[in-house]
């Protein structure tokens, strides 16, 4: 290097990284539960319950209890299921 500087290799332009879409975004569990609060209201014959705005009737605590509890255990598939069948 006789006083020359030595040349530089050209800069690569930016790439961002390839990222592979892996699906539709889905929360856990415990993120499902924390999007609606959940009241139970126990009446003379069967119940009701209210989750978020929509408040769903029950003949029996028995049926109500059934799919309280299946949302408790499967919230995003339980939201999307309640979501067709009152929309």
């Amino acid at each position: 290097m006789n006083g020359e500087l030595a040349a530089m290799p050209e800069p690569m332009p930016y790439q961002p990284p390839t990222v592979e879409p892996k699906g539709e975004y889905r929360p856990s569990n415990q993120e499902s539960l924390r999007e609606y609060e959940i009241r139970l209201q126990f009446l003379n014959r069967g119940c009701i319950v209210h989750v978020g705005c929509k408040s769903i009737a029950f003949e029996t605590v028995e049926s109500a209890m059934k799919e309280v509890n299946d949302y408790v255990n499967n919230a995003w598939e339980s939201q999307l299921k309640w979501r067709k069948i009152l929309s």
